[in-house]
């Protein structure tokens, strides 16, 4: 019992780190303006539900960006720009070449769509491949701390809890100091009237 006790709350700590490690992560990322990544894995925010329930909306998926992008098969997830140059996330249903010069071509469609993409999809527009890690509910934080609302949030807050913290601190001090007084004086007090002995017999 205690065993499993322990590795429930291992296993709590090491999801825990790992989502505020990933977090912190993006967020610094994204206050330098440089693109989101962790040890070489692009970290891309999902909004969409397209991908449901294998990418939770809102959550923040890593992508492994390189290599050669027409090695991919049918059930691939990869992420491709699009022909309005926005950056998706969907699941490969056909790999098939073009007809002239035999260039590989992927067909996609999102998990929780009812139809394939209406284009094909080029080699070069692929960016990366769906590891299958992805951090929940990450992508809604990241996409408020895009706006002017969530930038001035995000310099604010850490100020009001390190003062928080430092108050705290310097109460938890204080209340020691105060704990301590009482015990020195009941100390003098006890060696200036010690006990009395009856030695009568």
């Amino acid at each position: 019992m205690q065993f499993r006790k322990w590795i429930g709350s291992a296993l709590t700590f090491l999801m825990s780190v790992a989502f505020f490690t990933v977090a912190g992560s993006v967020v610094l990322s994204r206050v330098s303006g440089s693109e989101p990544n962790f040890y070489g894995y692009q970290l891309k925010t999902v909004l969409s539900g397209s991908m449901e329930p294998s990418i939770p909306t809102g959550s923040v998926a890593a992508i492994k960006p390189g290599g050669d992008m027409t090695r991919f098969n049918v059930g691939d997830v990869i992420t491709f720009r699009s022909g309005d140059n926005k950056l998706i996330t969907h699941r490969i249903i056909e790999v098939t070449q073009d007809e002239q010069n035999g260039q590989v071509l992927y067909r996609t469609k999102g998990d929780n769509n009812d139809s394939a993409d209406s284009e094909l999809v080029h080699p070069a527009n692929v960016t990366g491949v769906y590891t299958g890690f992805n951090v929940p509910y990450v992508g809604y934080f990241l996409s408020f701390a895009g706006t002017k609302t969530g930038n001035v949030t995000l310099l604010i807050i850490p100020g009001i809890l390190l003062f928080l913290y430092a108050v705290v601190t310097l109460w938890k001090a204080i209340a020691s100091l105060e704990e301590k007084k009482p015990e020195a004086n009941q100390s003098q007090s006890d060696t200036k009237h010690p006990d009395v002995i009856d030695a009568s017999t």
